[in-house]
């Protein structure tokens, strides 16, 4: 895995502009049977607001936001996505899927369609837009991710960064409010990570409210607001990049900070 040792250099991402809420959770506990995975988690994001999350393997990060758009549900206490409470309704989680993205460690295309065919398939069956629409729309993503001549090819024939980054395309052309991102490149071989990592860095400057489960603290310091730190379970820390890194005030973000930091 690249790790990036932040210095005090490097620039402090910006305030963000709105005091807004776009997410709220309060007091959610999550288990898996009888593996209580998250206790008692307190979390408000901004709108525009980028948050990274951090910790050990286990701690409950990628099962966080993967209750933010209910692909995993919670037990107890309320998520609410930009004024719509995630319940057992599914007319909201309908709609708080459609304005939230998320992408994964794997990059989960179609191998029997194109690049271009599936980027373009979600509008065209989630939003009902015309073919020619949806793949004029898709394009101008695939330009924005800077691989618009990989189109017609399929995903097999593309690199792992490549993939990555049709993923993210395909993500961006429901034109979510937010986006989630698992470990976006935890799967991937060292070389790649840089264009993966610099789109997401484009992204976070175009004003998207990003919640990224990542390791890339290079990344953390250019673009996050705040670093969240978890383990077993719980939001251990929470501060701004800078003093995240240089002032830590818990023993456990002490010891992950020195392994991920100096390995």
């Amino acid at each position: 895995m690249n790790q990036d040792t932040p210095t005090s250099s490097t620039t402090e991402a910006p305030a963000t502009s709105s005091g807004e809420k776009i997410i709220t959770i309060n007091g959610m506990h999550k288990w898996f049977d009888d593996f209580h995975v998250l206790k008692n988690i307190n979390l408000e994001v901004g709108r525009g607001e980028r948050i990274v999350i951090c910790g050990p393997s286990g701690s409950g990060k990628s099962t966080l936001i993967r209750c933010i758009n209910r692909l995993e549900e919670h037990q107890q206490g309320t998520i609410s996505v930009d004024g719509t409470e995630l319940t057992h309704d599914l007319k909201n989680i309908e709609i708080i899927r459609s304005e939230v993205g998320i992408v994964f460690q794997q990059f989960n295309l179609f191998p029997h369609l194109t690049v271009l065919e599936n980027v373009a398939l979600a509008p065209i069956w989630v939003r009902k837009m015309p073919r020619a629409e949806a793949e004029g729309n898709a394009m101008k993503y695939l330009e924005r991710v800077k691989i618009p001549e990989q189109a017609a090819k399929y995903p097999g024939q593309l690199s792992g960064g490549q993939q990555q980054r049709v993923a993210i395309a395909r993500s961006l052309c429901m034109n979510p409010r937010i986006m989630l991102f698992d470990e976006p490149t935890s799967a991937l071989d060292p070389e790649m990570i840089k264009e993966v990592l610099d789109v997401m860095i484009e992204l976070a400057e175009s004003g998207m409210t990003m919640l990224v489960v990542t390791h890339e603290m290079g990344f953390a310091t250019a673009v996050a607001h705040r670093v969240i730190f978890m383990d077993g379970g719980e939001i251990i820390e929470e501060k701004p990049p800078r003093e995240f890194f240089e002032n830590p005030e818990h023993e456990r973000t002490k010891l992950f900070l020195s392994q991920i930091l100096h390995h």
